[in-house]
């Protein structure tokens, strides 16, 4: 590592390695912002279209959770789920009962604190939101709880959205707008569905459509699923794609995680090792926030520097057109309604892609108030010096990001819920397929090699082995691939000898049944497989 890549860390912070040096990053990146492009932001008035200013707190803070979903989906039993404890706050009920954005963070103690002394916190990442008003900041808390999930991440609850005539009974603030500054700030976006009552509201369709440009952050959860039968929930599972590709346009599906994410017992448990399988999956996505939480942040801002340089070239083209003493009013009319076209221009011009600008009609709607004579003349310098932060400083970040990680401890979220399927006899895939006797006395392959041994003796064993072109001939009648059957093969030959004695060949045929049965092979021979003959006595 050389010693300019690390000019931001102290020698001291070198040597213990953890904090201090997940800080470089994050300081880099606020460094970097405050320097080369909140210049440019503020020259063009970025904040009053876009996006306010980045704070300090928002380099710093944990990663963060967005829960969305329609009332009664489950958002807050999912967040009671993964910590395992209730929140102050917390209510669950079938009607609209979270009608607050609740954030649910680390604290020393147990507490809510309102949105209103949220906002004036200089250490929480929210000081902005106080844009949105008192309407909004009166439907706004922190709950905060000492709890070991908390410790790597902060999830953030909101209020169901309605379904059908409910939603016209106005929020009194923009719910969309809230939605979307979260979702520019959070490092995933979960979407909750019910699976046994799946409508997605207009109101729902809106709020999907504000999360665009993080489709990146985006999985969804279709929760409940136990409570339908096998069929009907490959139905919904199958509606609820088709709804979601019409709404969220990317080229990748969104990751669909079906399950039951409470802990009540299953209502139907055909699907149990499915919902299994998936939950572990969430989870390890979950967990692999804490690790990730830089190249996020790096990400971001590479996006916001993209929009904030189209925004400069927006507004110098405005001002570029605007007449100089007489007839502002009418000039700007036309030029609001002929934006489409300048933004064509733009885009011929500079060579940028299309998905780079900000929505059409929304920027039309916030020029309606502006003073296009204040705007600013394109300034070439302030320009550079983004293309020039996009071009080298953050190549510079990303390495570091990749140091970064290698030399943080696995840092992945514990406690709650990640806890209970960790280890024990209920962790994922436990005694089952290869797994299976994992706790017995008995080599678990003894009880069915006097059937194999039969098989063994017809394919001329000599010297108690055959060789691998005797036993290609018996496997291939399973109709595995090769692919599989080498890697049987390369579990089974457990000397390395190229030939299978009868407890090898018994050992290739209980692998090959755990394969048609369904299940993973492992990588390397579990103790618990190993022929009683090759075990070390130790």
């Amino acid at each position: 590592v050389s010693n300019s890549m690390f000019s931001w860390v102290s020698k001291d912070a070198r040597r213990k390695k953890e904090p201090e040096l997940f800080q470089t990053v994050a300081e880099g990146l606020r460094q970097l912002y405050a320097q080369k492009l909140l210049p440019l932001e503020e020259y063009y008035r970025f904040h009053e279209f876009h996006s306010p200013a980045l704070e300090d707190a928002d380099f710093d803070n944990k990663p963060m959770v967005l829960l969305v979903g329609q009332y009664s989906t489950g958002k807050t039993t999912f967040i009671r789920h993964l910590i395992e404890q209730d929140f102050p706050g917390m209510r669950i009920g079938p009607e609209p009962t979270t009608d607050s954005f609740i954030a649910v963070m680390h604290g020393p103690t147990e507490g809510v604190v309102p949105g209103n002394a949220l906002v004036v916190d200089p250490r929480r990442p929210f000081r902005k939101l106080n844009a949105f008003g008192n309407a909004f900041l009166n439907r706004f808390m922190c709950a905060q709880l000492p709890n070991p999930v908390l410790d790597s991440i902060s999830i953030i609850d909101t209020p169901g959205i309605l379904s059908g005539e409910k939603q016209r009974i106005s929020r009194g603030y923009d719910f969309a707008a809230v939605l979307e500054w979260f979702a520019e700030r959070v490092d995933r976006i979960i979407l909750l569905f019910d699976a046994h009552k799946l409508d997605i509201s207009d109101e729902f369709s809106e709020v999907i459509k504000a999360l665009k440009n993080h489709e990146d952050k985006i999985r969804v959860v279709l929760n409940k699923a136990d409570q339908i039968e096998t069929q009907q929930l490959m139905r919904v599972y199958g509606a609820l794609m088709w709804s979601l590709g019409k709404i969220i346009n990317t080229p990748e599906v969104v990751r669909v995680y079906i399950g039951s994410f409470w802990s009540h017992p299953l209502l139907i448990p055909d699907n149990r090792k499915l919902f299994e399988a998936e939950e572990q999956d969430l989870f390890k996505d979950i967990q692999s926030l804490p690790r990730n939480a830089a190249l996020r942040k790096l990400n971001d801002l590479i996006k916001r520097a993209r929009l904030a340089k189209v925004h400069a070239y927006i507004i110098s083209s405005l001002k570029k057109e605007m007449p100089n003493v007489f007839g502002k009013e009418s000039k700007k009319k036309e030029l609001v309604n002929n934006l489409g076209e300048i933004y064509q221009k733009i885009e011929r011009e500079h060579q940028i892609s299309p998905g780079d600008f900000p929505s059409l009609r929304k920027m039309q709607e916030l020029l309606q108030t502006q003073d296009f004579s204040k705007f600013q003349a394109l300034k070439p310098k302030l320009l550079d010096t983004v293309d020039d932060m996009l071009a080298n400083d953050i190549a510079r970040l990303m390495v570091m990001v990749r140091q970064e990680e290698s030399l943080m401890p696995s840092q992945a979220v514990k406690g709650g819920a990640f806890d209970g399927t960790m280890n024990g006899p209920f962790g994922h895939g436990y005694g089952e397929g290869a797994g299976e006797g994992i706790d017995d006395v008995e080599w678990v392959v003894g009880k069915d090699k006097p059937t194999y041994d039969e098989i063994f003796y017809t394919l001329s064993p000599v010297n108690g082995k055959i060789t691998g072109a005797n036993a290609k001939k018996e496997m291939v009648k399973s109709k595995l691939p090769n692919t599989v059957l080498g890697k049987i093969w390369k579990l089974a030959d457990v000397d390395k000898d190229g030939l299978l004695d009868d407890e090898e060949f018994a050992l290739a045929n209980h692998l090959i049944k755990v394969k048609l049965e369904g299940h993973e092979l492992p990588a390397d021979l579990p103790p618990h497989l190993i022929p009683p003959s090759k075990r070390r006595h130790e």
